[in-house]
């Protein structure tokens, strides 16, 4: 009973959308047009042949019209964009990932909430997919959600004598002297975990911001129709955070593990010197194929001890409309029925990652992964990143400049507040 009322909500808000749009002229449709037809160009940076096989069965089961994919470089992106709508030649449909959002929002056909009302997004959709929510519409409907979670060596686990895996920071701070491992000239050998540094550490601004939102701080807010960076002091404080964070850098401390001269933290993994690693679950192909033969696990992403709520890092996939469809009744039309059809569980399994949708979360596989991946997607949340890049060059100067003892945290914090608050209004 409880899927068939989850199945008729979505059909519902499939249809409310697409008719309210219509009804109130949003969508144009005359006389002798049809809705749903004729050829829509989605683009993306996604892999062909890593999709294809959803594309085909979602063609295959909308007949009325075909939907083409376009796999664009990531390096390109932008410009070809930007120079395709200037020629009146761009596509009608984007896969979009949260990084992105920001950036392309004028680019995009936001729903407005008299279409699919808030409250309806989030009983449809896990709370990952809220970063596509501005005050002015929903930029894109979520498909996919990439969970971070904590992979762990269980070999060098067991021969610790850890039984389990650490559920909170402070029970990973505990063990890394335990598992972190000197050589004869004071060197790391191994290590316990990958913090405290930012370049040899793969994901190192996400872990960070995950640190930061399990506080119950957000990094960025809009309001009033700005956006505004909570690092530039907001009623927050992120000080012990980052202090938290650069402490298994720093040799003096207990919780040593890590230093610049190391690898980067995904090659330490794979050659078995690192006993947790933060990574995505999209990246468990690649983890497997460069060591077959490793012994490990994966477990939940750390929480912060004492808090009454679970919080993952996570990346978001959604479909957006373009502005600038030449399409635009099919370009709505296929983005609905990507997002609430059969096609939402297809891409997610191509890409490895659980589903958004909150209904596909509840038919959780029973591997050894899925069920710890399907439970962090529905805890799991994302932010809206100005300027990918340069949040990036913030935030590894943050960690930096407080490791180096030139800004205290607090100072560290503020001045990189004050460069995100740049990158906000330069929109």
């Amino acid at each position: 009973m409880k899927n068939f009322q989850i199945i008729i909500l979505i059909v519902f808000i499939a249809a409310a959308i697409f008719g309210v749009l219509v009804f109130s002229g949003t969508i144009p449709l005359g006389r002798d047009e049809s809705a749903g037809q004729g050829t829509v160009v989605l683009w993306g940076t996604l892999p062909s042949a890593l999709i294809s096989g959803a594309l085909e069965t979602f063609n295959q089961t909308h007949p009325s019209f075909v939907t083409n994919y376009v796999e664009k470089s990531p390096e390109t992106f932008d410009r070809e964009l930007l120079e395709a709508l200037a020629s009146g030649a761009g596509p009608d449909l984007l896969f979009l990932p949260d990084e992105l959002a920001y950036g392309y929002a004028d680019k995009i056909f936001p729903i407005p909430y008299e279409s699919f009302p808030m409250s309806a997004f989030k009983n449809t959709f896990a709370g990952a997919g809220e970063v596509f929510a501005t005050e002015e519409g929903i930029l894109a409907l979520p498909l996919a959600v990439d969970p971070m979670v904590m992979y762990y060596n269980r070999s060098i686990l067991d021969a610790e004598g850890v039984i389990n895996p650490p559920a909170s920071w402070e029970e990973l701070a505990d063990l890394a002297p335990i598992l972190t491992k000197k050589d004869e000239n004071g060197r790391l050998a191994k290590s316990a975990v990958a913090l405290g540094q930012f370049s040899n550490i793969t994901h190192a601004k996400d872990i960070l911001a995950g640190l930061f939102m399990q506080r119950g701080n957000p990094i960025v807010r809009q309001v009033e129709g700005a956006f505004v960076s909570e690092l530039a002091g907001g009623g927050y404080n992120f000080a012990p955070v980052l202090e938290f964070y650069t402490r298994f850098a720093d040799p003096l401390q207990s919780v040593y593990s890590w230093n610049k001269s190391l690898p980067a933290s995904v090659d330490s993994w794979s050659a078995e010197n690192l006993a947790f690693y933060m990574g995505y679950a999209s990246e468990l192909p690649t983890l497997v194929s460069k060591n077959p033969n490793q012994n490990f696990l994966a477990a939940p992403f750390p929480q912060i001890s004492g808090v009454n709520f679970k919080l993952t890092p996570a990346k978001v996939t959604g479909v957006a409309v373009s502005r600038f469809s030449k399409n635009f009744n099919t370009a709505f039309i296929a983005a609905s029925e990507m997002a609430t059809g059969p096609f939402a569980l297809d891409i997610s399994a191509a890409l490895r990652t659980p589903p958004a949708r909150r209904d596909l979360l509840a038919g959780r596989p029973t591997d050894s992964f899925s069920p710890v991946f399907y439970s962090g997607a529905l805890y799991a949340r994302s932010w809206l990143d100005p300027s990918p890049l340069n949040t990036d060059a913030i935030f590894r100067n943050m960690v930096e400049k407080t490791l180096a003892n030139t800004l205290s945290p607090e100072d560290a914090i503020t001045d990189a507040g004050a460069k995100m608050q740049l990158l906000l209004i330069r929109r």
